[in-house]
């Protein structure tokens, strides 16, 4: 066996294992994650989204995966990151414009000076982010300097230890060292809890598995599918920049992509039960089922082709359920 195989099974995440912890923790914890969730959208920047494009997403996979990480650190790194440049863009700016003088060019130097060390710095920044992502699931696999130096080296880059220390220390303190953000991950992942709870017919291991799946895709493909979302809500193919930015809190709204993920995922497995998910969904989060239906609707056509989730007559209406809706 190779030195990559043999690491590869020893860092191996371990699969999720369901219907294990108690109704009201689950019920606690997803009041809190509905929560957090409405507090970022009401403290959402203009800029979200920014940091999301497919290039960047992409080489946090791409690395996470290299370096053996758990699923939910490739989101964590991702959301760090993202909060970081936009954290670390705005403080730039508004130290140009708080101390500009009447010379507008030199404050356009600045700002080109500053633009210039973002860019230089852009790649370290980004496996920093992966590299404190890796200390957040430390159960799983810490990647340590050695290999980060390694890897930065094989990109023609010269830093040192002191430099990754001091790069993971400047993240830290941008965000006041409140790493530990939720992710659509943990949504779909208490979500799918709260279904079997609730007595979903479709096998939760198996349907995990295809909302990872979609997870990865909608992050990819992210900019692609909610334009189709946006083109469907507001029933026009060309929206205005108003409704563009308006509709940026649906494309932060992290329960509302969890809730899309998995009934899309529930539609592609058996078509017969996904009346009966999106039911259970609409109860448990409040999301409307046209939200639900629009959602997936978007995702399925940049995914599998199939754009017809429909409901299905014949399936079982949902019945006991033990978490009351969060909105």
């Amino acid at each position: 066996m190779s030195s990559e195989a043999q690491a590869a099974s020893r860092f191996r995440t371990p699969e999720p294992v369901f219907g294990v912890v108690a109704p009201e923790i689950i019920e606690d914890t997803l009041i809190c994650l509905a929560t957090e969730n409405e507090h970022y959208l009401n403290e959402l920047s203009h800029q979200a989204g920014c940091f999301k494009e497919t290039q960047i997403v992409e080489f946090v996979f791409l690395l996470c995966e290299k370096w053996f990480l758990d699923q939910s650190a490739r989101y964590q790194a991702v959301e760090i990151f993202e909060r970081f440049m936009i954290k670390h863009v705005e403080e730039s700016y508004n130290s140009i414009k708080k101390s500009r003088t009447n010379n507008e060019q030199g404050e356009g130097n600045i700002w080109g000076t500053l633009k210039a060390q973002m860019c230089d710095t852009f790649v370290l920044r980004l496996v920093s982010c992966i590299q404190l992502a890796s200390k957040l699931s430390f159960h799983y696999n810490i990647i340590n300097n050695n290999t980060v130096l390694k890897f930065l080296q094989s990109l023609d880059y010269s830093y040192t230890k002191q430099n990754l220390v001091e790069s993971e220390l400047a993240i830290l303190k941008a965000l006041c060292f409140q790493i530990n953000v939720p992710t659509p991950f943990a949504y779909v992942e208490l979500l799918l809890e709260v279904l079997g709870h609730n007595g979903c017919l479709l096998p939760m291991k198996q349907l995990h598995k295809m909302c990872m799946h979609l997870l990865d895709l909608t992050y990819l493909m992210r900019n692609i599918i909610y334009d189709t979302l946006l083109k469907i809500s507001i029933e026009n193919s060309t929206p205005s920049e108003l409704q563009i930015a308006k509709f940026l809190s649906v494309k932060e709204d992290f329960m509302l992509l969890a809730v899309g993920i998995i009934s899309t995922s529930a539609f592609i497995l058996n078509p017969e039960y996904w009346n009966q998910v999106v039911e259970h969904l609409n109860c448990i989060t409040g999301i409307t089922t046209q939200s639900i239906l629009e959602f997936s609707y978007a995702i399925l056509k940049h995914s599998v082709g199939t754009t017809n989730p429909r409901k299905n007559k014949g399936t079982r209406s949902s019945e006991n359920y033990v978490v009351p809706p969060t909105k």
